[in-house]
């Protein structure tokens, strides 16, 4: 039996180590959970989860590696593992409330409040976004800053060089889900 990896893409899926979605969880979060999941992840769930012939998954994957947005066939995932467990009416409440509350960029109203401190020349953004549990790794940090998924007070950040001063906070944005305040002090 195939183990289903967690929505960190690295440890299997597991409540203890809060990388899962639960089927009793609320159908917004488990829709925004799974839109969540990594393009790479994604296709993984797909092929264990979904009740989708594998050649109409194949067929997807093709699309995606020609251009298509993989965002799109995650939503029709998300919205099929919500319908199975919540109800399509369910499911479509969920989908609406998720482009509601993330089209063109926009913030959520409340978002989490982190507070690290920095060393007396400020921090490095990679570092910061490590500590702010926004990247699992400096390593991932960078690879999001280089493909412009990283912004700072809205405004996108196009070097990895970047560093944050002390004692000043901040709106750091990772892709258009994870968002916190985070204060350096």
């Amino acid at each position: 039996m195939p183990l289903l990896e967690g929505t960190d893409g690295v440890e299997k899926m597991s409540k203890s180590l809060g990388n899962y979605i639960g089927i009793a969880e609320a159908p917004q979060e488990i829709f925004g959970k799974l839109m969540r999941v990594s393009d790479e992840l994604m296709w993984r769930y797909l092929e264990l989860l979904s009740f989708e012939p594998m050649a109409r998954i194949n067929e997807k994957k093709r699309e995606v590696a020609g251009g298509a947005n993989p965002r799109e066939v995650k939503f029709a995932f998300a919205l099929e593992i919500v319908e199975r467990f919540h109800g399509r009416a369910a499911a479509v409440r969920a989908g609406e409330e998720f482009n509601s509350r993330f089209r063109d960029g926009a913030l959520p109203s409340e978002m989490p409040e982190v507070t690290l401190s920095a060393p007396p020349g400020g921090m490095p953004i990679a570092q910061l976004l490590r500590q702010a549990e926004l990247a699992p790794s400096a390593t991932e940090a960078n690879r999001l800053i280089e493909q412009g998924g990283v912004r700072v007070d809205g405004e996108r950040v196009a070097e990895r060089t970047l560093v944050l001063a002390k004692g000043a906070a901040y709106v750091v944005q990772v892709g258009k889900r994870k968002v916190a305040r985070v204060t350096l002090s």
